[in-house]
Order: C-alpha cells, then structure tokens, then sequence
C-alpha cells in the first residue's frame, strides 16, 4: 500500500478519549477502519477530515480498477 492510499482521521470515543479512523483502498474498495468496540464522535471539523478522507480513496479506488 502506497503512502497516498492511507489515511487517518482523528477522533474521540464516546468517554471522550482519543482515537483514530483510517480510511483505506484494498483492491478498489474503500475501508473505513473505526476505533476496535468503540462508537467514534466526530466534531464538525473531523467530520470534514473524514468526507475529506473519503473522496480521495475512492478517486483512489477508482483508478485501480
């Protein structure tokens, strides 16, 4: 996995701890990896980290087709 094909979205658990979320392609699919057992709470700022996020892996996805 290259290192444009990662990426990682700081967030908080429900008791307030941080986390993070990863976002990643594995063969042309986008996988969102959340905090293991955990509920991830996004500010509105990280919510735009996320879509953010997001938009690029699946450009990136959709080049590896």
């Amino acid at each position: 996995m290259g290192p444009n094909q990662q990426w990682h979205v700081s967030c908080r658990d429900v008791a307030g701890r941080r986390r993070d979320m990863s976002v990643f392609v594995n063969h042309g699919r986008v996988v969102i990896v959340a905090p293991p057992g955990e509920t991830a709470v996004l500010s509105p700022l990280e919510v735009g980290r996320l879509r953010a996020a997001l938009r690029d892996a699946v450009v990136t996805a959709a080049g590896a087709e």
